[in-house]
């Protein structure tokens, strides 16, 4: 049974974001929404929770069709509430009356703690501001679910009991989820959208697999313009041909002839489509200012302690050589952000534990992207980090997809795809040659990904890093580091990692 229709959808902000779009959610569909930062996958979200509408086209619901959506961020009413209120919120007065157990419920199935129900909603992480909205969204009793960015400031644990919490959904609701982690999509979906400006395509796929089947159609897409080209071509010299002897000899049946091959190719060129070209959200690239240093950082048996002295964990004697990419995997509160924020000092001061080469140069970026708070606007934190004039401040801008306007506003008016790309920007004119990357996919799309990605190892730079991204750590790592049972220890294969700290 179809529970929504969509057919022939259009929406257009500063550029088109989608146009002729149909697609039709059966019950017990598990879609995945993907495209570009800002290319409108919460946009259609909106339209499909009747939030918003289309600029062109129509949607269609079944009667009575209930509708939960979790959108990225909670909206303003709800910020003084608890995170209990704020879930009961959801519910329809006489059911908040009659039913309030179903909010307790499905806060015990979330693995809400008592002191986190209590607390006001401004007062919390940004994770639990994700659960808190997905509990709204689903204590209505959906017969559609709209995710968007779900896992976004979640750990590896909580991202595992959503997993698990959308696989246990009843049979009949259908899910949409908008996300870039990429496991997560393979992990929880059957269909992948690609949501384009126009021709989104759709398969009945998760999301590795869909991307397969997407290079495979923009691969013979290309293929069939460059054979339509070349047929066009050869269709106006031919007809040029005719023209040439048509005129020569006088003959009214060339000169017609001539008429039709030059209309033909015309009607070929019209309906012949290029590939598609992905808009990008911005480029990324990093540098390597290289080194004749062995060995980066060296560790002997540091103690790594909370702010108020508290034993996290004890690394015991490891090194990070030139080339490798180190990824640091552990429970939330196990030490990875203090033993990050540790080695950061060491290489700024003089540490006994944690020593870093004389000629280390560090390239740090924290999960908040706080180095960007010092800076005004983007024209000032590049003008300040570089020597560049400023028609080249303006192009490196540019190019990370930061436009003119953008350039001298507010860093805090920029999307968070656009402060990690400035982040990423800022890096690479350090000229580092070890980074250290506190979850630094956070905010970036899945083209912004592989960007870093593609960077990290075509430049070849050692590098530290924690992430809950386990599509980037497996691409990304030659080596894995994980804190357990407060000692840090070097491991071969991540994935039981992942699983065990996924709860899986």
């Amino acid at each position: 049974m179809t529970l929504i229709a969509c057919k022939d959808l259009a929406l257009i902000r500063s550029a088109p974001l989608f146009s002729g779009l149909d697609l039709a959610i059966a019950k017990g569909d598990r879609l995945g929404l993907v495209a570009g930062n800002g290319h409108g996958k919460s946009s259609l979200l909106r339209i499909m929770a009747g939030l918003d509408e289309p600029m062109a086209g129509r949607v269609t619901r079944a009667r009575g069709l209930t509708v939960g959506l979790a959108p990225q961020d909670p909206p303003r009413h709800l910020l003084p509430l608890s995170f209990h209120a704020a879930v009961r919120d959801a519910l329809d007065p006489e059911t908040a009356e009659t039913e309030s157990w179903r909010v307790d419920i499905l806060l015990d199935a979330l693995v809400v703690d008592e002191d986190i129900r209590s607390r006001a909603v401004h007062s919390l992480s940004g994770g639990w501001q994700r659960t808190m909205l997905l509990a709204r969204a689903a204590v209505i009793e959906p017969d559609l679910l709209l995710l968007d960015e779900p896992t976004n400031h979640l750990d590896l644990g909580r991202i595992g009991l959503l997993e698990r919490f959308l696989k246990q959904l009843p049979r009949d609701c259908a899910l949409v989820a908008a996300s870039h982690d990429r496991a997560f999509l393979d992990g929880v979906s059957n269909r992948t959208l690609f949501l384009r400006p126009e021709a989104s395509l759709d398969f009945a796929l998760p999301y590795a697999a869909a991307r397969r089947a997407l290079q495979n159609h923009d691969a013979a897409r290309g293929r069939q313009f460059d054979n339509d080209m070349r047929r066009v071509k050869a269709l106006r010299q031919q007809a040029a041909k005719l023209k040439n002897i048509g005129i020569n000899s006088g003959s009214d049946l060339l000169v017609v002839k001539t008429k039709q091959l030059s209309e033909r190719a015309d009607r070929m060129e019209e309906k012949a489509r290029p590939a598609h070209q992905e808009r990008s959200s911005g480029s990324i690239r990093l540098a390597n200012s290289g080194t004749h240093a062995k060995a980066l950082v060296t560790i002997d048996d540091a103690r790594i302690t909370t702010p108020d002295g508290r034993l996290l964990l004890r690394t015991g004697r490891l090194r990070i050589e030139k080339g490798d990419r180190v990824a640091l995997l552990g429970a939330n509160g196990s030490g990875k952000t203090q033993f990050v924020r540790r080695l950061q000092r060491a290489v700024e001061t003089e540490d006994p534990e944690l020593r870093g080469a004389a000629s280390l140069r560090l390239g740090y970026s924290d999960q908040d992207l706080s180095q960007l708070d010092r800076f005004a606007t983007p024209w000032m934190a590049v003008k300040q980090s570089s020597a560049l004039s400023d028609a080249q401040t303006r192009a490196q801008l540019a190019g990370a997809g930061i436009g003119i306007d953008a350039q001298v506003a507010a860093i805090a008016r920029l999307s968070g795809g656009q402060k990690a790309r400035l982040a990423m920007l800022l890096l690479r004119l350090g000229e580092p040659n070890f980074y250290l990357l506190d979850e630094p996919t956070n905010h970036l799309d899945i083209d912004g990904q592989e960007m870093l990605q593609g960077e990290l190892l075509a430049q070849g730079a050692a590098c530290l890093l924690i992430s809950h991204d386990r599509a980037f750590v497996r691409a990304v790592a030659t080596r894995v580091w994980v804190i357990a049972d407060r000692q840090l220890v070097e491991v071969d294969d991540p994935s039981p990692i992942f699983d065990r700290l996924m709860g899986g």
